[in-house]
């Protein structure tokens, strides 16, 4: 916790409790995305008592200090992720949520490409795929065999 403390002070921020604890959590979290809820509810089941408004706060506080990227997959449900430094895509199942990172350079040039074609220069860019994690434990997964049978 001793880095996590200098890097907030680094970036102007008061370095408590609530901060270092959900700086941690986003550090050893197996899950890279996670919403508000599910970090008031992982520091509930470590007994760490943090508010949900709160929660929200430091959030904000670290997505506009560049710890945290804040991202929309769904519709209104954000979810956040430690800037990484690297650009990479995700994959989002439109069902149970499940997200993963991907890059293709290919696609990355292609994206280049159209957008110097057309006269323009990307500045960003986010590329979200809702997609079926077919490949998953997902109840999408079910329904689409089911259909497959039937068809």
């Amino acid at each position: 916790m001793g880095e996590d403390l200098k890097e907030l002070k680094a970036l102007g921020l008061k370095a408590t409790n609530q901060r270092l604890r959900i700086l941690e959590l986003f550090r050893t979290s197996k899950q890279r995305h996670l919403s508000a809820d599910e970090v008031h509810r992982l520091l509930s089941e470590e007994h760490v008592e943090v508010g949900l408004a709160t929660v929200y706060r430091v959030l904000t506080q670290f997505v506009e200090s560049g710890l945290l990227e804040r991202h929309q997959f769904e519709s209104g449900k954000s979810v956040y992720e430690l800037k990484a430094g690297e650009h990479h895509d995700h994959l989002v199942c439109a069902t149970c949520g499940h997200v993963e990172e991907f890059y293709d350079e290919v696609l990355e040039k292609r994206q280049q490409k159209i957008a110097k074609e057309r006269g323009f220069v990307i500045q960003d860019h986010a590329l979200y795929l809702f997609v079926d994690c077919l490949n998953r434990e997902c109840s999408r997964r079910e329904t689409l065999a089911e259909e497959g049978e039937t068809h």
